[in-house]
């Protein structure tokens, strides 16, 4: 299951445009870690201001292709102050970092105990284990674009108890 994830995303990030400065890692690192860390360290940190050190004004996060599977940087900000009363043990470690151009692939793992009912699953007292994967677009030094895939399906049946 490995490789074909890996070619998956070596395909995706081989298609797109591959801008004149490669980025490395520890510049891709530096640009989106204060974003994640966000959803650790979220109470006392000022979550528009990161947006705006992070994102471009224009910046748009989709989960799929529709215009309804995309919000903007004004969207992210209310969701990303809400996870702090959601859930408010949330941990998300960013487990690895891939640059090819303008591109930046980050794998994350969130983990965390909702304080009550979340995605429709009663609160239980238990936690989820989930992957992230985000496929971030940089121009001018922030990020304009990102598709991001979660396995919240994973998550709700760990609460569920399945």
């Amino acid at each position: 299951m490995r490789s074909i994830a890996g070619a998956i995303v070596v395909a995706v990030i081989s298609a797109g445009p591959v801008s004149a400065q490669q980025l490395t890692v520890e510049q891709a690192r530096a640009i989106v870690a204060p974003w994640y860390d966000l959803f650790s360290v979220q109470k006392g940190h000022d979550v528009k201001a990161v947006h705006e050190q992070v994102y471009t004004e224009d910046f748009q996060s989709c989960s799929g292709d529709r215009p309804a599977d995309c919000h903007d940087r004004d969207a992210s900000i209310q969701m990303i102050a809400g996870f702090a009363q959601i859930i408010p043990d949330l941990k998300l470690e960013i487990k690895g970092i891939f640059v090819s151009g303008d591109k930046i692939i980050v794998r994350s793992e969130a983990k965390g105990t909702p304080a009550g009912e979340f995605f429709g699953v009663p609160h239980t007292g238990r936690s989820f284990d989930l992957m992230g994967i985000d496929i971030l677009t940089v121009r001018g030094g922030k990020v304009s674009h990102t598709y991001h895939i979660e396995n919240w399906i994973g998550a709700i049946n760990q609460l569920r108890g399945e």
